[in-house]
């Protein structure tokens, strides 16, 4: 099977997730044997692009000419089987699509966030999440609030792409969603159920966890939209010690906060930025992670690691959350406000059963899943969830790492992205 990866890199002075996961995957499948051919792009080349290159920037998310010529004769060339599409912004372009099916290529794109709909990606604005360019022709609101890297002309532009190239993105022949919520927000822009696969990243195996720690570990950009804040609300709503250790690991504008809160309570402590070996270290000493994003978060890695390293997770029910520890269930549309507004349960239909399963033990808007817990994204809420994660803790650490096994291991979600290939390619994969 020959298979064309095609990717714009992020600039590497800042970290993406999404370079490593595509990095990753193409060791993972030509490891599996398959012939990888990566047709990749990276944002760093613009500051060292000629003028007359620079000069066609504003139009190549749109339409990026070079690509189409490279791109079409490595097809010509190459003849492969699939052409699987991450991320195309700026130097590819949607239109990479176009070009594929000229070609006679099927496509299958990645989701790894909300810009079929959304100019930043990220369905989130001004501290609350935002669905106002849902269901747009144009996505007129996206200009008026410079959502795309803070300019309106740069905003216009992006939301003129989403508009030219609806058609594009809907010519694609198989959609993978990263979680059930991605494939939500895909049916929701009109992409028919028998062209969406849900399949999640994975990671490397740590290997066999280390004995259950104590507390709990926040790993974790400290922005906003990543709730450190919400969470040391809750967290300061119990008596210093009560709860056992509360480590925070990371670093962003939030730091002042964390450094504040770890100086006035023996009972947190501020890691700052680690390394791998840090991050395994801190995940040995806990026994709880906690993922309390303010926004619809795709697929916070950080909870696939801790699954992996057997530790259970509290997390806030929006985005990705609920699938990664199995406690995903029916939720209203998100719409625009606070977050907790925003990830209100669906209600049940008449005769069937409740949308979130509730029991006298746990408290209100709880939910708890295969492998962790949600709760509304309420500082509230949030703490009141706490004593019941790390007192369960134990009994969940065992089905976090099978969830890890089942779900996320490299060689369950590579199979599973072969099997997406086997399935638009003519020659069945062989």
């Amino acid at each position: 099977m020959r298979i064309v990866v095609a990717h714009n890199r992020y600039r590497e002075a800042q970290p993406s997730g999404e370079n490593t996961i595509v990095d990753a995957e193409i060791a993972q499948l030509t490891a599996a044997g398959v012939e990888v051919l990566p047709f990749l792009r990276s944002s760093d080349e613009i500051a060292s692009m000629p003028k007359s290159a620079k000069a066609l920037l504003p139009i190549s998310p749109i339409y990026a000419p070079r690509a189409q010529q490279d791109l079409a004769r490595l097809l010509t060339e190459h003849r492969p089987d699939v052409l699987h599409l991450h991320n195309p912004y700026p130097l590819l372009s949607p239109w990479v699509v176009r070009t594929a099916h000229k070609h006679g290529v099927p496509v299958v794109q990645t989701v790894h966030n909300y810009r079929q709909v959304c100019s930043s990606g990220l369905y989130f604005r001004d501290g609350v999440i935002c669905q106002d360019c849902r269901g747009r022709a144009l996505g007129v609101p996206a200009v008026v609030h410079r959502c795309y890297r803070g300019s309106r002309a740069q905003s216009a532009l992006m939301a003129t792409t989403l508009a030219v190239h609806r058609g594009t993105w809907k010519s694609v022949d198989r959609f993978i969603a990263l979680t059930s919520a991605v494939a939500d927000h895909l049916r929701d822009y009109g992409i028919p159920d028998d062209r969406i696969v849900v399949k999640p990243n994975g990671i490397p195996d740590p290997g066999t966890p280390a004995p259950l720690g104590q507390g709990f570990l926040f790993l974790g950009r400290l922005s906003p939209e990543k709730g450190v804040g919400l969470l040391l609300d809750a967290w300061r709503r119990h008596p210093d010690g009560a709860l056992g250790p509360l480590r925070v690991a990371g670093d962003g504008e939030l730091r002042p906060l964390v450094e504040s809160v770890a100086a006035e309570r023996a009972d947190v402590t501020f890691l700052g930025p680690l390394d791998r070996a840090g991050v395994r270290a801190a995940l040995a000493a806990s026994a709880v992670v906690l993922a309390t994003s303010t926004w619809h978060d795709v697929l916070p890695t950080v909870i696939i690691e801790a699954l992996a390293s057997g530790r259970p997770v509290l997390g806030t029910a929006l985005g990705g959350i609920p699938y990664l520890v199995g406690a995903d269930t029916p939720r209203e549309p998100a719409g625009t406000g606070p977050a907790a507004v925003a990830s209100a349960p669906a209600p049940a239909s008449p005769g069937g059963p409740a949308a979130v399963a509730t029991s006298d033990a746990l408290p209100a808007g709880l939910l708890s899943g295969a492998a962790g817990w949600v709760v509304p994204p309420d500082p509230a809420a949030f703490a009141a969830a706490l004593p019941v994660a790390v007192a369960r803790a134990a009994a969940l650490s065992g089905a976090a790492r099978s969830r890890y096994e089942r779900i996320f291991h490299p060689d369950v979600v590579t199979k599973r992205l072969i099997d997406v290939y086997a399935s638009l390619s003519p020659s069945g994969g062989s």
